[in-house]
């Protein structure tokens, strides 16, 4: 991209952020009625539109099924708006706060949550309407505007929002902007009141870069090797139904995706078995009329570069002595529809590409073990990760290692669905991100909660500690201090 193309993005960005700061000033904090005028208008955008933005992320991804895209972006995002529009009420509710001793109980404490102006959304194109909704649930419910920048991987639904949002929600209020090269960089360097960014911790380091320029505050969503850990009193088949749906979802490419399985080493061979019968009852070969080589519910590697790197991923743990398993009878990958079966890999090398770096594909590194030592400190040894999956049902174990292995979120017993509830936070923790969003840590997350501090009318707390300081300070300081 020349200078003038930047240029010519920049100012568009600067002008649609000065549109949302001047309606800001005008309105700096909507009325509950407004708010949820705000959010009926977003759940419409995505009621009537599913079909339509459905069929946009299909195009996007080559391939992926309009079941997996119902069932992880659209239900997430209506269910995301109806929580908070249900609970509004009470997040917008003043706190009283009990007063210092110092005050003698005259004054008052309140914290008032009130709107931070213009948040900026950077989406990542896995999944792009869940990641722009589910935040603009919170950040229209605190009463803010919003100015969101797709990714370069979600071009057809970029298009697709930038027509439809205009029809809901005024452009002062909401608005989309396609990747078009240059878009991020200069959209990151924005002076905002609030960035939330999900990607790679790569990129997030830059975009957290750009904005410390205008000391605006960060929510990073990020990633990283989310382990599962398999305890010898769990049932396997169980464990490896829950771990296989999770790895398979969306083709792996999920920032919580299980990216490494820790298995009692005298089971693995029962782990492979289990998944190849599990995976192959779930992704059926079509029949013989069907051009496709693989299940339609099976989703496609986003583009040709990811394909090509996990191929080169998995070349690499053959060449240093891995064994790779695939999961599906015949062919196991095809190019031109840039799939690729789900593959589980044994004795992968340390230092290999699979064990280094976030996979974000249907590969799955199996690690077996002898001691509940050796996994925690083999986990602890890593970056901290977005989720941690644990399979166990003794409580002693359990606690172990939730007091031992910190991670951004955990699952019990199963992958994932710590993500899709609205009342627990979510957010990562080191390497894997910063900060919280759902529900109502979303809502505190866009709110400033401001304290504010009512002296009384009839004493000033000031007028006990003027100077000359003498013997009745001295005796107020005793009062106060005793204990």
């Amino acid at each position: 991209m020349n200078l003038s193309d930047f240029q010519a993005h920049d100012a568009l960005l600067h002008d649609a952020l000065q549109l949302q700061r001047h309606a800001y000033h005008a309105d700096p904090n909507p009325s509950r009625a407004s708010r949820m005028h705000s959010l009926r208008q977003l759940r419409r955008l995505i009621a009537d539109n599913t079909e339509a933005l459905c069929s946009a992320i299909c195009a996007d991804y080559g391939h992926r099924s309009r079941h997996e895209t119902l069932l992880t972006e659209v239900l997430p995002a209506l269910s995301s708006i109806d929580h908070a529009m249900k609970h509004l009420k009470r997040w917008m509710r003043v706190q009283k706060r009990p007063v210092d001793r110092l005050s003698f109980g005259l004054a008052s404490n309140r914290v008032v949550p009130q709107p931070l102006g213009v948040v900026g959304v950077i989406v990542p194109w896995n999944f792009p309407l869940n990641l722009s909704m589910v935040p603009l649930s919170a950040i229209l419910a605190a009463g803010n505007r919003a100015m969101v920048k797709m990714s370069e991987n979600s071009r057809h639904l970029a298009a697709c929002l930038m027509e439809l949002a205009p029809r809901y929600l005024p452009l002062e209020q909401l608005r989309f902007f396609d990747e078009t090269g240059g878009v991020g960089v200069a959209f990151s360097r924005l002076k905002f009141d609030h960035l939330l960014f999900t990607g790679s911790g790569q990129t997030g380091r830059a975009v957290m870069a750009a904005a410390a320029q205008n000391l605006c505050p960060v929510t990073l969503e990020l990633g990283g090797k989310s382990p599962a850990f398999i305890a010898e009193d769990f049932d396997l088949r169980t464990a490896v139904e829950r771990v296989m749906y999770v790895k398979c979802l969306n083709a792996g490419q999920i920032c919580t995706t299980v990216d490494v399985v820790y298995v009692p080493r005298a089971r693995v061979d029962d782990f492979v078995a289990l998944a190849r019968e599990v995976v192959q009852q779930r992704f059926p070969a079509p029949d013989a009329q069907t051009p496709a080589l693989f299940s339609p519910d099976l989703t496609a590697v986003i583009n040709t570069a990811a394909y090509q790197r996990l191929l080169a991923a998995l070349d690499e743990a053959r060449a240093g002595g891995a064994t790779v398993v695939p999961l599906l009878n015949g062919p196991q990958h095809d190019e031109s529809r840039h799939k690729l079966a789900p593959q589980l890999v044994l004795d992968a090398p340390a230092n290999c590409a699979l064990m280094q770096r976030e996979i974000f594909g249907p590969v799955l590194p199996v690690l077996p073990y002898d001691s509940v030592d050796e996994v925690v400190a083999d986990i602890n040894r890593r970056p901290r990760p977005l989720a941690f999956y644990p399979f166990s049902h003794n409580e002693a174990l359990l606690q172990r290692l939730l007091d031992q292995v910190m991670s951004g979120g955990v699952s019990i017993n199963d992958g994932l669905f710590h993500v899709a509830q609205h009342d627990l936070p979510f957010g990562g923790v080191g390497d894997s991100g910063m900060g919280h969003y759902h529900g109502e840590e979303g809502f505190q997350t866009f709110s400033k909660l401001r304290p504010v501090f009512r002296q009384s009318r009839w004493l000033s707390t000031a007028s006990l500690l003027y100077p000359p300081y003498g013997p009745r300070i001295e005796r107020l300081l005793a009062f106060l201090l005793k204990r």
